[in-house]
């Protein structure tokens, strides 16, 4: 997908990833980008920064996420992109994380995207073309110690950008899925000594690699390239990476 003339939907957009995107679209020549995110305010100030449109929505609910899509297509007639990006950190592994990290895990890292799906696809498919862009994460590839809802809902995003791709490809619908490792934002990393980044990032440097990304229509986004090696090892041998894994956990906590 070439950005230039298309109108594209954020959602997380009021800083970091989604407001990076945002102003590399608009460089590459779009249209429109409608910048959605849960604080009014900060996405209303987001927008006014970058030249675009702020709209308050919480993707958790799928009415709020219909609406954009709705109002988005009522003020410029189609939408060509819907970047699904809206997340947030899940401490925890299994007995010290409570089930209502789960679920909002679940509900902002799975169902958003499948809202967002349900809302926009009808009239892509109609049109025979459209694009979804899905955040999910390194973790949903490989795993981050120590954050098993955030590990496991991200693997779940990966798993539904798959099958929209399967099931949607023939009508003209594109998709990709973000999955970086850490990113200088508000929900980066403190760390880099326990082996789960191979360095922190800068968001514009992450929105050059999904418009390049785009640009191929490739599956992967993969803003650290090395994460490809990884998937590529762990599926040779999974047993073999489940046994280093364990063995990063354990230097992980003796350190």
């Amino acid at each position: 997908m070439e950005l230039g003339g298309k109108v594209a939907v954020i959602t997380g957009g009021s800083g970091g990833i989604g407001q990076a995107m945002a102003h590399a679209f608009l460089q590459e020549g779009a249209r429109a980008i409608v910048l959605a995110d849960l604080d009014e305010a900060a996405v209303q100030a987001a927008a006014q920064a970058i030249g675009c449109e702020g709209v308050a929505c919480d993707v958790t609910k799928e009415s709020d996420v219909q609406r954009l899509v709705n109002d988005t297509i009522a003020r410029h007639g189609q939408i060509d992109l819907f970047c699904s990006n809206a997340g947030a950190g899940g401490q925890g592994v299994l007995t010290d994380a409570a089930n209502e990290v789960w679920q909002k895990q679940w509900e902002l890292h799975v169902l958003s995207h499948l809202y967002a799906a349900r809302a926009v696809l009808p009239s892509m498919i109609e049109r025979g073309d459209g694009y979804l862009l899905n955040t999910a994460s390194a973790a949903g590839l490989l795993a981050a110690l120590g954050s098993g809802p955030y590990t496991v809902s991200k693997a779940a995003a990966v798993k539904l950008a798959e099958f929209l791709a399967i099931t949607h490809g023939d009508d003209g619908i594109k998709v990709s899925v973000l999955c970086p490792q850490g990113v200088n934002t508000a929900m980066a990393p403190r760390s880099l000594g326990d082996g789960q980044t191979d360095g922190i990032i800068e968001p514009e440097q992450l929105a050059q690699t999904v418009v390049e990304t785009l640009r191929e229509e490739r599956f992967y986004v993969l803003p650290h390239p090395e994460v490809g090696e990884y998937v590529r090892r762990k599926g040779d041998d999974v047993d073999r990476w489940l046994h280093g894994m364990r063995r990063l956990r354990r230097a992980a906590q003796e350190g």
